[in-house]
Protein backbone atom coordinates (compact mmCIF):
# COMPACT_ATOMS: atom_id res chain seq x y z
CA UNK A 1 0.00 0.00 0.00
CA UNK A 2 1.03 3.64 -0.71
CA UNK A 3 3.33 5.06 2.06
CA UNK A 4 2.21 7.34 5.17
CA UNK A 5 1.28 8.02 8.54
CA UNK A 6 -0.50 5.37 9.84
CA UNK A 7 -4.59 5.45 10.15
CA UNK A 8 -5.79 6.51 13.56
CA UNK A 9 -8.36 4.38 15.37
CA UNK A 10 -11.94 5.51 15.71
CA UNK A 11 -11.42 5.94 19.22
CA UNK A 12 -9.18 9.23 18.46
CA UNK A 13 -12.40 11.39 17.89
CA UNK A 14 -10.76 14.62 19.10
CA UNK A 15 -7.51 14.08 16.89
CA UNK A 16 -7.45 16.44 13.47
CA UNK A 17 -6.45 15.02 10.49
CA UNK A 18 -6.12 15.68 6.04
CA UNK A 19 -8.60 12.38 5.68
CA UNK A 20 -12.20 13.77 4.04
CA UNK A 21 -15.24 12.25 4.04
CA UNK A 22 -17.18 10.59 1.46
CA UNK A 23 -20.63 8.65 1.42
CA UNK A 24 -21.91 6.87 -1.64
CA UNK A 25 -25.74 5.82 -2.00
CA UNK A 26 -28.09 5.49 -4.82
CA UNK A 27 -28.63 9.73 -3.51
CA UNK A 28 -25.18 10.61 -4.33
CA UNK A 29 -24.24 7.42 -6.59
CA UNK A 30 -20.69 8.90 -6.95
CA UNK A 31 -19.98 10.04 -3.82
CA UNK A 32 -18.71 13.47 -5.23
CA UNK A 33 -18.75 16.71 -3.12
CA UNK A 34 -22.21 18.22 -3.22
CA UNK A 35 -23.41 15.58 -5.33
CA UNK A 36 -26.00 14.59 -2.89
CA UNK A 37 -29.96 14.97 -3.60
CA UNK A 38 -29.48 15.98 -7.46
CA UNK A 39 -31.95 13.29 -8.79
CA UNK A 40 -34.91 14.57 -10.85
CA UNK A 41 -36.58 11.32 -10.17
CA UNK A 42 -36.37 7.86 -9.66
CA UNK A 43 -35.51 4.99 -11.48
CA UNK A 44 -36.88 2.41 -8.43
CA UNK A 45 -40.30 0.37 -8.77
CA UNK A 46 -41.89 3.12 -5.67
CA UNK A 47 -40.37 6.51 -7.57
CA UNK A 48 -43.80 7.80 -7.90
CA UNK A 49 -44.35 8.13 -4.29
CA UNK A 50 -42.16 11.77 -4.72
CA UNK A 51 -43.67 13.02 -7.86
CA UNK A 52 -44.76 15.98 -5.79
CA UNK A 53 -41.36 16.46 -4.56
CA UNK A 54 -39.31 19.22 -5.55
CA UNK A 55 -35.50 18.10 -6.39
CA UNK A 56 -33.26 17.99 -3.50
CA UNK A 57 -35.87 15.51 -1.58
CA UNK A 58 -36.46 12.03 -1.58
CA UNK A 59 -36.02 11.44 -5.25
CA UNK A 60 -34.28 8.20 -5.51
CA UNK A 61 -33.56 6.59 -2.26
CA UNK A 62 -32.80 2.50 -3.72
CA UNK A 63 -32.30 0.81 -6.35
CA UNK A 64 -34.34 -2.36 -8.26
CA UNK A 65 -32.11 -5.16 -9.06
CA UNK A 66 -33.17 -7.14 -12.26
CA UNK A 67 -32.67 -11.33 -11.88
CA UNK A 68 -29.12 -11.88 -13.22
CA UNK A 69 -27.80 -8.58 -12.27
CA UNK A 70 -24.94 -7.48 -11.13
CA UNK A 71 -24.83 -3.77 -9.94
CA UNK A 72 -21.74 -2.12 -9.04
CA UNK A 73 -22.63 -0.15 -6.03
CA UNK A 74 -19.54 1.71 -5.33
CA UNK A 75 -16.55 2.39 -6.90
CA UNK A 76 -13.79 4.50 -5.12
CA UNK A 77 -10.12 5.66 -6.02
CA UNK A 78 -7.99 5.47 -3.46
CA UNK A 79 -6.21 5.75 -1.62
CA UNK A 80 -8.54 5.45 1.52
CA UNK A 81 -10.43 3.32 3.60
CA UNK A 82 -14.34 2.40 4.02
CA UNK A 83 -15.46 2.72 7.68
CA UNK A 84 -19.32 1.93 7.08
CA UNK A 85 -21.43 -0.25 5.03
CA UNK A 86 -25.31 0.18 5.32
CA UNK A 87 -27.89 -2.04 3.26
CA UNK A 88 -31.07 -3.11 3.39
CA UNK A 89 -33.16 -4.97 1.25
CA UNK A 90 -36.28 -7.52 2.33
CA UNK A 91 -35.01 -10.76 4.18
CA UNK A 92 -36.39 -13.24 2.27
CA UNK A 93 -33.51 -11.72 -0.39
CA UNK A 94 -30.31 -12.06 1.85
CA UNK A 95 -29.60 -15.83 0.67
CA UNK A 96 -30.04 -14.90 -3.02
CA UNK A 97 -27.38 -11.84 -3.40
CA UNK A 98 -23.87 -12.11 -3.26
CA UNK A 99 -21.49 -9.38 -2.19
CA UNK A 100 -18.09 -8.69 -3.64
CA UNK A 101 -15.41 -6.26 -3.06
CA UNK A 102 -12.21 -5.76 -5.24
CA UNK A 103 -9.29 -4.25 -3.93
CA UNK A 104 -6.65 -2.08 -6.40
CA UNK A 105 -8.21 -3.49 -9.48
CA UNK A 106 -7.54 -6.73 -8.98
CA UNK A 107 -9.47 -9.61 -11.15
CA UNK A 108 -10.96 -11.47 -8.24
CA UNK A 109 -13.05 -10.33 -5.69
CA UNK A 110 -11.15 -10.50 -1.81
CA UNK A 111 -14.86 -11.10 -0.23
CA UNK A 112 -17.41 -13.37 -2.30
CA UNK A 113 -20.32 -13.62 0.52
CA UNK A 114 -24.14 -14.16 0.78
CA UNK A 115 -25.29 -10.58 1.79
CA UNK A 116 -26.99 -12.06 4.81
CA UNK A 117 -24.36 -14.06 5.85
CA UNK A 118 -21.74 -11.12 5.60
CA UNK A 119 -24.23 -9.20 8.20
CA UNK A 120 -24.76 -12.57 10.34
CA UNK A 121 -27.65 -13.62 8.75
CA UNK A 122 -26.99 -16.85 7.02
CA UNK A 123 -31.13 -17.76 7.32
CA UNK A 124 -32.61 -15.33 5.96
CA UNK A 125 -34.45 -14.10 8.29
CA UNK A 126 -34.14 -10.92 10.74
CA UNK A 127 -32.19 -11.79 14.10
CA UNK A 128 -30.97 -8.53 16.18
CA UNK A 129 -27.17 -8.19 16.24
CA UNK A 130 -25.06 -6.55 18.92
CA UNK A 131 -21.60 -6.98 18.02
CA UNK A 132 -18.95 -4.08 17.54
CA UNK A 133 -17.94 -5.02 13.51
CA UNK A 134 -21.18 -6.21 12.72
CA UNK A 135 -24.59 -4.39 13.68
CA UNK A 136 -27.85 -5.80 12.92
CA UNK A 137 -30.86 -3.25 13.99
CA UNK A 138 -34.82 -3.93 13.25
CA UNK A 139 -36.20 -4.48 11.09
CA UNK A 140 -33.00 -6.00 8.87
CA UNK A 141 -30.49 -2.74 8.91
CA UNK A 142 -27.05 -4.44 8.02
CA UNK A 143 -24.36 -2.67 9.00
CA UNK A 144 -20.73 -3.07 8.42
CA UNK A 145 -17.51 -1.13 10.98
CA UNK A 146 -15.02 -3.60 9.57
CA UNK A 147 -12.11 -1.55 8.27
CA UNK A 148 -11.34 -2.09 4.62
CA UNK A 149 -8.63 -0.19 3.80
CA UNK A 150 -7.56 0.06 0.13
CA UNK A 151 -4.51 1.84 -1.66
CA UNK A 152 -5.49 3.07 -5.51
CA UNK A 153 -8.74 1.69 -5.72
CA UNK A 154 -12.08 0.17 -4.41
CA UNK A 155 -15.08 -2.03 -6.15
CA UNK A 156 -18.04 -2.92 -4.08
CA UNK A 157 -20.74 -5.01 -6.37
CA UNK A 158 -23.73 -6.82 -5.51
CA UNK A 159 -25.12 -9.95 -7.54
CA UNK A 160 -28.76 -10.76 -7.86
CA UNK A 161 -27.95 -14.78 -8.88
CA UNK A 162 -32.12 -15.12 -8.38
CA UNK A 163 -34.55 -14.45 -12.43
CA UNK A 164 -36.88 -12.27 -10.17
CA UNK A 165 -36.64 -8.41 -10.00
CA UNK A 166 -35.95 -7.67 -6.21
CA UNK A 167 -37.16 -4.20 -5.14
CA UNK A 168 -36.10 -1.80 -3.07
CA UNK A 169 -32.45 -2.50 -2.47
CA UNK A 170 -30.73 0.37 -0.33
CA UNK A 171 -27.40 0.79 0.86
CA UNK A 172 -24.81 3.75 1.88
CA UNK A 173 -20.68 3.53 1.85
CA UNK A 174 -19.20 5.91 4.05
CA UNK A 175 -15.40 6.06 3.46
CA UNK A 176 -12.45 8.58 4.42
CA UNK A 177 -9.85 9.48 1.48
CA UNK A 178 -6.36 9.50 3.42
CA UNK A 179 -3.39 7.97 3.24
CA UNK A 180 -3.26 3.87 4.48
CA UNK A 181 0.49 4.36 5.89
CA UNK A 182 2.48 1.16 6.28
CA UNK A 183 1.48 -2.52 7.35
CA UNK A 184 -2.10 -2.45 6.90
CA UNK A 185 -3.78 -5.47 5.02
CA UNK A 186 -6.44 -5.54 2.75
CA UNK A 187 -10.05 -7.15 4.17
CA UNK A 188 -10.78 -10.79 2.94
CA UNK A 189 -14.04 -12.85 3.61
CA UNK A 190 -15.13 -15.49 2.01
CA UNK A 191 -18.03 -18.56 2.31
CA UNK A 192 -18.24 -22.15 2.17
CA UNK A 193 -20.82 -24.34 2.57
CA UNK A 194 -21.12 -27.77 3.09
CA UNK A 195 -25.02 -29.29 2.88
CA UNK A 196 -24.61 -32.31 3.63
CA UNK A 197 -21.47 -32.76 5.20
CA UNK A 198 -19.60 -35.98 4.44
CA UNK A 199 -20.07 -38.57 7.48
CA UNK A 200 -16.75 -38.45 9.76
CA UNK A 201 -15.46 -35.08 7.96
CA UNK A 202 -15.13 -32.08 8.88
CA UNK A 203 -16.36 -28.64 7.69
CA UNK A 204 -13.77 -26.73 5.85
CA UNK A 205 -13.99 -22.72 6.84
CA UNK A 206 -11.12 -21.61 5.07
CA UNK A 207 -7.90 -23.42 3.40
CA UNK A 208 -5.55 -22.09 1.21
CA UNK A 209 -4.82 -19.01 1.99
CA UNK A 210 -1.48 -18.00 1.71
CA UNK A 211 0.58 -14.85 2.56
CA UNK A 212 1.06 -12.79 5.91
CA UNK A 213 -2.12 -12.17 7.70
CA UNK A 214 -3.85 -12.42 11.11
CA UNK A 215 -7.53 -14.03 11.05
CA UNK A 216 -10.50 -11.89 12.47
CA UNK A 217 -14.06 -13.90 12.28
CA UNK A 218 -16.16 -16.43 11.87
CA UNK A 219 -19.77 -17.45 11.20
CA UNK A 220 -21.49 -20.39 11.21
CA UNK A 221 -25.12 -21.17 9.63
CA UNK A 222 -25.61 -24.15 11.58
CA UNK A 223 -28.75 -26.73 10.31
CA UNK A 224 -28.88 -29.49 12.66
CA UNK A 225 -29.63 -32.53 10.79
CA UNK A 226 -30.02 -35.28 13.88
CA UNK A 227 -31.47 -35.56 17.08
CA UNK A 228 -29.95 -34.33 20.33
CA UNK A 229 -27.27 -32.28 21.25
CA UNK A 230 -24.70 -30.93 17.85
CA UNK A 231 -21.51 -28.67 19.43
CA UNK A 232 -19.12 -31.33 20.28
CA UNK A 233 -17.11 -30.36 17.42
CA UNK A 234 -13.51 -28.47 17.74
CA UNK A 235 -12.76 -25.69 15.51
CA UNK A 236 -9.24 -25.89 14.33
CA UNK A 237 -6.48 -23.63 13.22
CA UNK A 238 -3.94 -25.17 10.93
CA UNK A 239 -0.76 -22.39 11.05
CA UNK A 240 2.02 -21.90 8.53
CA UNK A 241 3.75 -25.41 8.61
CA UNK A 242 0.93 -27.17 10.70
CA UNK A 243 0.25 -30.42 9.03
CA UNK A 244 -2.26 -33.04 10.33
CA UNK A 245 -2.58 -31.65 13.80
CA UNK A 246 -3.26 -28.06 14.38
CA UNK A 247 -1.56 -25.59 16.62
CA UNK A 248 -4.64 -24.08 17.42
CA UNK A 249 -7.68 -26.46 19.08
CA UNK A 250 -10.93 -25.88 20.82
CA UNK A 251 -12.77 -28.01 23.20
CA UNK A 252 -15.89 -27.48 21.31
CA UNK A 253 -18.62 -25.44 19.10
CA UNK A 254 -20.37 -24.06 21.71
CA UNK A 255 -17.25 -23.45 23.69
CA UNK A 256 -15.52 -21.49 20.70
CA UNK A 257 -18.38 -19.37 20.08
CA UNK A 258 -17.59 -18.67 23.79
CA UNK A 259 -20.90 -20.22 25.60
CA UNK A 260 -20.88 -23.51 27.44
CA UNK A 261 -23.04 -26.49 28.36
CA UNK A 262 -25.09 -26.88 24.67
CA UNK A 263 -26.03 -22.89 25.13
CA UNK A 264 -28.91 -24.21 27.50
CA UNK A 265 -31.49 -21.60 29.35
CA UNK A 266 -31.25 -21.35 32.81
CA UNK A 267 -34.47 -22.94 32.81
CA UNK A 268 -33.49 -25.28 30.88
CA UNK A 269 -35.07 -27.22 28.05
CA UNK A 270 -34.59 -24.43 25.12
CA UNK A 271 -31.99 -22.70 23.66
CA UNK A 272 -30.76 -19.23 25.16
CA UNK A 273 -30.03 -16.65 22.29
CA UNK A 274 -27.41 -13.70 23.00
CA UNK A 275 -25.09 -11.35 21.20
CA UNK A 276 -22.23 -9.54 22.88
CA UNK A 277 -19.43 -7.33 21.61
CA UNK A 278 -16.86 -10.30 19.97
CA UNK A 279 -19.02 -12.96 19.95
CA UNK A 280 -22.55 -14.36 20.01
CA UNK A 281 -25.73 -17.13 19.25
CA UNK A 282 -28.38 -14.51 18.29
CA UNK A 283 -30.69 -16.97 15.80
CA UNK A 284 -32.20 -20.40 16.74
CA UNK A 285 -34.77 -21.00 14.59
CA UNK A 286 -37.38 -23.98 15.71
CA UNK A 287 -39.21 -25.95 13.31
CA UNK A 288 -42.52 -24.31 14.63
CA UNK A 289 -44.49 -23.48 11.47
CA UNK A 290 -46.03 -26.11 8.76
CA UNK A 291 -42.99 -26.08 5.89
CA UNK A 292 -40.01 -25.85 8.73
CA UNK A 293 -37.83 -28.58 8.85
CA UNK A 294 -34.69 -28.81 11.00
CA UNK A 295 -33.31 -26.94 14.33
CA UNK A 296 -31.11 -24.10 12.77
CA UNK A 297 -28.66 -21.43 14.26
CA UNK A 298 -26.34 -18.39 13.35
CA UNK A 299 -23.30 -17.74 15.01
CA UNK A 300 -20.49 -15.32 15.31
CA UNK A 301 -17.08 -15.07 16.98
CA UNK A 302 -14.72 -11.85 16.37
CA UNK A 303 -11.05 -12.64 17.15
CA UNK A 304 -10.45 -8.27 17.38
CA UNK A 305 -9.15 -8.70 20.71
CA UNK A 306 -7.91 -12.01 19.66
CA UNK A 307 -6.19 -11.54 16.16
CA UNK A 308 -5.25 -15.36 14.74
CA UNK A 309 -1.52 -14.29 13.13
CA UNK A 310 0.02 -16.76 10.37
CA UNK A 311 3.37 -15.80 8.40
CA UNK A 312 2.41 -18.24 5.46
CA UNK A 313 -0.49 -20.41 5.57
CA UNK A 314 -3.72 -20.84 7.39
CA UNK A 315 -6.24 -23.48 6.94
CA UNK A 316 -9.39 -23.36 9.54
CA UNK A 317 -12.18 -26.61 9.86
CA UNK A 318 -15.08 -27.50 12.42
CA UNK A 319 -16.10 -30.73 13.53
CA UNK A 320 -19.57 -31.65 13.57
CA UNK A 321 -20.02 -33.83 16.41
CA UNK A 322 -23.13 -35.02 18.74
CA UNK A 323 -23.84 -37.57 21.45
CA UNK A 324 -25.82 -40.88 20.02
CA UNK A 325 -28.28 -42.46 21.98
CA UNK A 326 -27.19 -43.79 25.36
CA UNK A 327 -26.19 -47.35 25.09
CA UNK A 328 -25.67 -49.93 28.15
CA UNK A 329 -25.99 -46.57 30.39
CA UNK A 330 -23.05 -44.60 28.35
CA UNK A 331 -22.85 -42.13 26.45
CA UNK A 332 -20.80 -42.15 23.30
CA UNK A 333 -19.50 -38.83 20.81
CA UNK A 334 -20.92 -39.67 16.90
CA UNK A 335 -19.93 -37.57 13.98
CA UNK A 336 -23.11 -35.66 11.97
CA UNK A 337 -23.78 -34.98 8.81
CA UNK A 338 -25.52 -31.57 9.02
CA UNK A 339 -25.72 -28.62 6.95
CA UNK A 340 -22.86 -26.08 7.68
CA UNK A 341 -22.26 -22.77 5.68
CA UNK A 342 -19.27 -20.71 6.95
CA UNK A 343 -17.90 -17.10 6.64
CA UNK A 344 -14.55 -16.63 7.06
CA UNK A 345 -12.86 -13.30 7.43
CA UNK A 346 -9.38 -12.05 7.60
CA UNK A 347 -6.43 -9.38 6.19
CA UNK A 348 -3.53 -10.39 4.32
CA UNK A 349 -1.32 -8.46 2.36
CA UNK A 350 -1.98 -9.06 -1.71
CA UNK A 351 -2.42 -11.17 -3.82
CA UNK A 352 -4.49 -13.59 -2.74
CA UNK A 353 -4.82 -17.45 -3.64
CA UNK A 354 -7.74 -18.14 -5.82
CA UNK A 355 -11.05 -18.55 -3.68
CA UNK A 356 -13.73 -21.46 -4.32
CA UNK A 357 -16.01 -21.07 -7.79
CA UNK A 358 -18.48 -18.70 -6.54
CA UNK A 359 -22.15 -20.20 -5.12
CA UNK A 360 -25.00 -20.53 -7.26
CA UNK A 361 -28.18 -19.67 -6.51
CA UNK A 362 -29.42 -23.17 -5.70
CA UNK A 363 -26.71 -23.85 -3.16
CA UNK A 364 -27.67 -20.64 -1.39
CA UNK A 365 -31.09 -21.51 -1.17
CA UNK A 366 -32.21 -21.87 2.50
CA UNK A 367 -35.87 -23.50 2.08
Amino acid sequence: MTPGPPHRPPGGMSLLTDARTRSISAENPTGAPGGGGRAEHGTHSTAYASRDLPIGWKKSPCKDLRGGETFTVAEIDGPGIIQHIWITTLPRHWRSLILRCYWDEEETPSIEVPLGDFFCQGWARYAPVSSQPVAVAPAGGLNSYLEMPFGRHARITIENTSKDTIEGFFYQITYSLTEIGVGHGYLHAQWRRSDPLAYGEPHVILDGVQGRGHYIGTYLAWESHHPGWWGEGEVKFYLDDDDEFPTICGTGTEDYFGGAWAFEHPDGGRYEPYSTPYLGMPQVITPDEFYDSQLRFGLYRWHLPDPIRFSRRLRVTVQALGFASPQEGMERYRPLRDDIASTAWWYQSEPHAPFPPAPSFDQMETA
